[in-house]
């Protein structure tokens, strides 16, 4: 029978930034297991001040107090939650991750730029930093900025549909520690935010345990991700993990993560070049098809021209993504 686990934030089960073949497990879980994993973000040069009225929550100030004093080292820009490990995962297999809740964990979250970074660093090379109220009753965020009319700004109200901008399990362990930006093989910081309350994600298996961490919580996001940041905010997500031996029948030869929601099945490519990414996605949907349609190669390519939409998935963690929609029902 199933079982549902909670894995809180705090210093000890949190990384900053990496992962890691040999972190060890924060937890370790039955395959079909449900994890209910708070997950806390930001450092603390982005927290609201005291006279914003924004509180931050208590896990992520313990956090930050243990970054301060050294107990928790800093490799990259996220915090993550874990990992899981799932009993009797081994290399080749796939991990599969239905992503059942997605809960709103603070009143608010924050959007920011910096000078080298996001898609044109050259034309915004200063910082800049704002705060977002959120209304988790509505489950909206109201900006701080919006048209003016009459010399008056009308702040902007966007709906919110939050999702993980980090998940992913243990890279190869001849990998070593590796920093949350780039997003790899492993998963990571896909940044995809069709993977909503709802979706399923697929990654392959590369240590035992698959050792799965979840982070980077985001309110709302535009496809492309431009200025490096989206609504970067606190959420509590419920993980259903389940294990497909094998790399499983729905995901045959799975070396690429995949995702699924109930309308699409998505393929994803990563690559320092924009270009480069867009045929890993496309090869990685003309398999897919190959596998579950039993069409040719020559088939599945046309396919997609007619059917499958490409989409930019962001363009500012080094590896930039694009990710494949292939409507259900098409094909099966």
């Amino acid at each position: 029978m199933a079982t549902t686990h909670h894995l809180s934030a705090t210093p000890q089960t949190v990384r900053f930034g990496a992962f890691d073949a040999g972190f060890p497990p924060a937890l370790t879980v039955a395959s079909g297991d449900t994890v209910v994993m708070q997950c806390v973000s930001g450092p603390a040069e982005v927290m609201p001040p005291p006279e914003s009225g924004l509180a931050v929550p208590p896990a992520l100030r313990d956090i930050h107090a243990a970054v301060a004093a050294g107990a928790l080292p800093r490799l990259g820009p996220h915090l993550l939650t874990g990992p899981v490990a799932v009993a009797g995962a081994e290399p080749g297999d796939c991990l599969r991750v239905d992503v059942e809740k997605i809960e709103l964990g603070a009143d608010w979250g924050y959007n920011h730029f910096r000078p080298l970074v996001g898609t044109l660093p050259e034309d915004f090379p200063y910082r800049r930093l704002i705060h977002i109220p959120v209304d988790r009753a509505a489950r909206t965020c109201r900006l701080p900025f919006g048209p003016r009319r009459d010399g008056a700004a009308q702040p902007v109200t966007l709906p919110l549909s939050p999702f993980f901008g980090v998940m992913g399990v243990a890279p190869p362990e001849a990998w070593g520690a590796i920093s949350t930006k780039e997003p790899r093989a492993h998963g990571g910081n896909l940044d995809n935010k069709e993977l909503v309350e709802g979706t399923t994600l697929y990654l392959p298996v590369h240590q035992a345990g698959a050792l799965f961490s979840a982070g980077d919580g985001h309110g709302v996001q535009g496809d492309g991700e431009v200025c490096v940041t989206a609504l970067e905010m606190c959420l509590t997500g419920h993980f259903r993990l389940t294990l497909e031996k094998g790399g499983g029948v729905a995901q045959p030869a799975l070396r690429f993560p995949r995702a699924e929601t109930p309308t699409h099945f998505i393929s994803m490519g990563i690559h320092e070049d924009l270009d480069l990414a867009m045929k890993q996605a496309l090869r990685e949907m003309i398999a897919f098809i190959v596998a579950r349609a039993q069409l040719s190669a020559a088939e599945a390519y046309q396919f997609c021209s007619l059917a499958v939409d490409f989409r930019v998935t962001q363009t500012v963690n080094g590896e930039k993504g694009v990710h494949g929609m292939l409507r259900k029902g098409l094909l099966f």
